[in-house]
């Protein structure tokens, strides 16, 4: 029988936050923006954290090895894309390992226990038997697997192997899922981390090719309430990863509001110099390259089982404008989150999570949301 929710697909875009009460407490320096990235008993610290809530795309225009050493003295974490083949991509965690030594002067720097950058890296659930065992060779601190859609047996097998082989030593995140069924069966499947979010990425076409998605914001607000419901149920706590519909940064202070514990991002990162993709001039303005790992010029027919073609895209190949180095960006970026969560009254994430208040933004609502020149500020003559 055909089943249609009683709801509006939402996006974050359509909400807003609601000011809480700013405390003596809530200076810029006492907000901690430490994330967990693996499941944990409720009330026990993870076996891995960041300082900083950010994670780059598994994509090939993103997650360099250049990229990920720069988002890890930063205090978050890259995720080298799997779509090569496994020694290259095992070479690629093994360079950003080597770096650990010169991380030491950077406050909020991801270290391992002994004092190397941390990386993670994309899987997918076809080669894992191979490609796993390279990655925890060369070093990997996480893995992600790779897909769209991650509701499947597939990726519940890719989880049981890893598990059976490692334990805990090697955490296996999973994903993309856009409501609680699907969350619920890869929390009990062993993920470490879930990824929340189908056909929102800037270059994602999934919604256009297959009908196939949910809006972020309405995603995320079911498996929060999923994820949150496994956590009392089980005793355990499954972090969520936003992954799409992150247009600008209020996005992402809006994603962590809902209950998101990181976000995950390709076309932010994509923008900056660290990223592996060429810079080019444009009618006299500066962008990256960026496509989508579904898009043609990724050329990974074997993701979705055809052999030696692809069928359909579900990515583009396009820009971005050009937006400098990382440090800067992620600075900006730190700042941004800090200050809306000092206004809501927070200093954790876990509180914001807890405290944020959110209200619904109408379509007149939404056309004053950004800031437009009125008037035209007249020219000044010369002695006026």
């Amino acid at each position: 029988m055909l089943k249609i929710l009683p709801e509006i697909s939402r996006t974050l875009s359509e909400y807003l936050l609601l000011p809480g009460l700013t405390t003596e407490d809530c200076t810029p320096d006492r907000v901690d923006l430490g994330a967990p990235l693996v499941r944990h008993r409720n009330g026990e610290e993870p076996a891995l954290r960041i300082a900083l809530p950010l994670v780059s795309a598994i994509m090939q225009a993103v997650s360099s090895p250049t990229l990920a050493v720069a988002l890890a003295r930063a205090g978050g974490l890259s995720f080298v894309h799997q779509n090569q083949r496994v020694e290259d991509q095992a070479a690629d965690v093994r360079a950003v390992k080597r770096h650990g030594a010169e991380a030491a002067t950077s406050p909020h720097a991801s270290l391992d226990p002994a004092g190397r950058l941390r990386v993670g890296a994309g899987i997918n659930s076809r080669d894992f038997a191979d490609r796993v065992p390279a990655l925890a060779e060369a070093g990997a601190d996480l893995l992600c697997l790779d897909s769209s859609d991650g509701y499947s047996v597939h990726q519940a097998r890719t989880l049981a192997h890893a598990r059976e082989t490692y334990g805990e030593a090697l955490p296996v995140g999973a994903g993309n899922v856009v409501d609680g069924r699907a969350f619920r069966y890869l929390a009990d499947a062993g993920a470490a981390f879930v990824k929340v979010g189908i056909g929102g990425g800037a270059i994602c076409t999934t919604r256009a090719q297959k009908g196939i998605g949910r809006g972020q914001a309405s995603a995320l607000i079911d498996v929060v309430r999923a994820r949150d419901a496994y956590a009392q149920e089980t005793g355990t706590y499954v972090p969520l990863c936003c992954d799409g519909g992150l247009l600008d940064d209020a996005h992402m202070t809006m994603a962590l509001a809902m209950g998101a514990d990181f976000i995950m991002l390709g076309r932010y990162f994509a923008r900056l110099d660290e990223s592996p993709n060429p810079k080019v001039e444009l009618d006299g303005r500066w962008y990256k390259e960026y496509w989508g790992e579904g898009s043609r010029r990724a050329q990974n027919a074997a993701r979705y089982g055809q052999r030696g073609r692809m069928v359909f895209e579900e990515g583009v190949d396009g820009y971005v404008p050009y937006a400098g180095g990382l440090p800067e960006a992620v600075a900006r970026t730190r700042a941004k989150i800090t200050s809306t969560m000092i206004s809501c009254g927070s200093t954790t994430l876990r509180d914001f999570h807890r405290d944020a208040v959110l209200v619904p933004v109408s379509a007149e609502s939404f056309k004053q949301t950004g800031a437009e020149v009125r008037l035209r500020r007249p020219a000044l003559t010369p002695g006026g």
